[in-house]
């Protein structure tokens, strides 16, 4: 890691943005969960919205015991997760992959009975695209879980950072009780369906930067971690830096907080994307319409990728860099290393993705039937909320994982040796897999050329 003294502080905009972002939201919400506590409009706020009022009488108290619920199952899933991390995480793993496109038709079947049919529609489209990008990529799950397993016992070595994920799970829940205050009001409020909906739309996007800040914090501290030890060759290794997390922990909440916040509005829904283009990709075949459409997608989330990437949270713990920066020097190096084939090729961070969107969906189930025995009528506001909730829960616990895989790569990329060190029979699976990735690309490389000049050989048709 960079010495103490060299680190500066980096995006110190987006950290401005994001801290002016929770004080007024905070302001917001206790307004909106005041305005219905305990008495209909005790700020004399529904005046404002006379043109769409709807004459809802609910009370903030009314809803906010769903939003507590929600918060205890999401931190029992998460807090589950760890607990098993080292003895049942593989099986947990198989479950969230095979089980999220039954769990998602199901829920689409439950909507179109309750007759929500949008949210039946969306759910179906889910299952159809989880049911797909599951087949697309069959062939690359063995080696998926082979990384998954690594990096399981890489943090379960580490017990330190599995107690950071905890406390940031209470961190993360002491905010959802302000902001699960405030989303109560707003169900509550006598707003119209649509304006009730905004509003909770803009809240959801807000919790959803919150918990990806605070997921990418832990990123940072857990990848910092297991740098170390890899470089270093263990834990106890001589050359091991003393109070090494604490130190990680500094700099993630104060000179790299600002990078932190700034990637993690964009990179998350890249990194979807970026899944489920490839995963369409490979399965495509020979109709060069839809290929040449793909590839233009393709291409463009692979120019966004180069500078939105999780494996900057490595080069910043490491050195402190801005995130734009991190993330370009990472992607160059894994390009220039021909270790990019290798991570293209693993979806171990899709496994994770699903494991996170199971674990919201099981959090939104348990809201939604209370929210259906109270008021049926709340039942997909409440349930889609929650499930967020649920969601950034778990993928609290998930991280840590993630983080274990990401430093795993940028240490692979750095010096191979270092992964040899660690785990001899683990590396030789990696260089054999990174060497028939290399072979397949070359060879699809080959296949382009000769069907370009064959086309190119190809005699334009006489003029009548």
């Amino acid at each position: 890691m960079a010495s103490e003294t060299a680190r500066c502080w980096r995006d110190v905009f987006w950290l401005g943005i994001f801290t002016l972002h929770l004080i007024g939201l905070a302001f917001v919400l206790s307004v909106l969960g005041l305005n219905r506590f305990k008495k209909n409009d005790r700020l004399k706020i529904d005046r404002y919205t006379n043109g769409f009022l709807e004459n809802h009488e609910g009370l903030t108290e009314d809803y906010w015991p769903l939003y507590a619920l929600a918060g205890g199952v999401g931190t029992v899933l998460g807090w589950t997760w760890l607990l098993l991390l080292g003895s049942r995480s593989n099986q947990m793993m198989k479950v969230s992959v095979h089980i999220l496109t039954t769990y998602l038709a199901v829920f689409s079947v439950l909507c179109f009975w309750i007759k929500q049919f949008f949210w039946g529609v969306a759910f179906a489209i889910g299952a159809a695209l989880q049911l797909l990008y599951v087949i697309s990529v069959i062939d690359r799950l063995p080696f998926s879980m082979l990384v998954l397993r690594k990096a399981v016992k890489m943090v379960w070595s580490l017990p330190e950072v599995t107690r950071v994920a905890i406390a940031f799970m209470l961190i993360m829940l002491s905010w959802m009780v302000i902001w699960s205050f405030g989303a109560a009001g707003v169900v509550a409020s006598s707003m119209g369906d649509g304006g009730r909906w905004w509003l909770l739309v803009v809240l959801s996007v807000s919790l959803f930067w919150t918990g990806a800040v605070l997921c990418n914090i832990v990123h940072v501290i857990v990848s910092g971690m297991v740098f170390l030890v890899l470089i270093h060759g263990g834990r106890e290794a001589a050359s091991m830096p003393p109070n090494s997390l604490m130190k990680s922990l500094r700099y993630a909440v104060t000179t790299s907080f600002g990078s932190i916040c700034y990637g993690s509005l964009f990179t998350a829904a890249i990194r979807t994307l970026r899944w489920e283009i490839r995963g369409f990709r490979s399965k495509i075949g020979n109709n060069e319409c839809l290929l040449c459409c793909v590839d233009f997608l393709f291409h463009l989330v692979e120019t966004l990728v180069r500078f939105f990437n999780k494996y900057a949270y490595v080069q910043i713990a490491v050195s402190g860099k801005g995130f734009n920066h991190s993330a370009r020097d990472a992607w160059e190096l894994f390009q220039s290393t021909g270790v990019e084939a290798l991570i293209a090729y693993d979806c171990s961070g899709a496994v994770l993705l699903m494991g996170t969107v199971l674990g919201g969906l099981i959090t939104g189930t348990c809201t939604g039937v209370w929210t259906w025995l109270k008021t049926s009528d709340r039942v997909i506001m409440v349930g889609s909320t929650t499930m967020l909730m649920g969601m950034i829960l778990v993928g609290l616990a998930m991280v840590v994982v993630e983080s274990a895989v990401t430093s795993i790569y940028i240490c692979y990329a750095e010096d191979p040796l270092l992964i040899n060190r660690w785990d001899a029979e683990f590396f030789n699976q990696m260089s054999e897999t990174l060497h028939q990735r290399l072979q397949h690309r070359s060879a699809r490389a080959r296949e382009v050329l000769t069907h370009n000049r064959l086309d190119g050989r190809i005699p334009e048709p006489l003029p009548v």
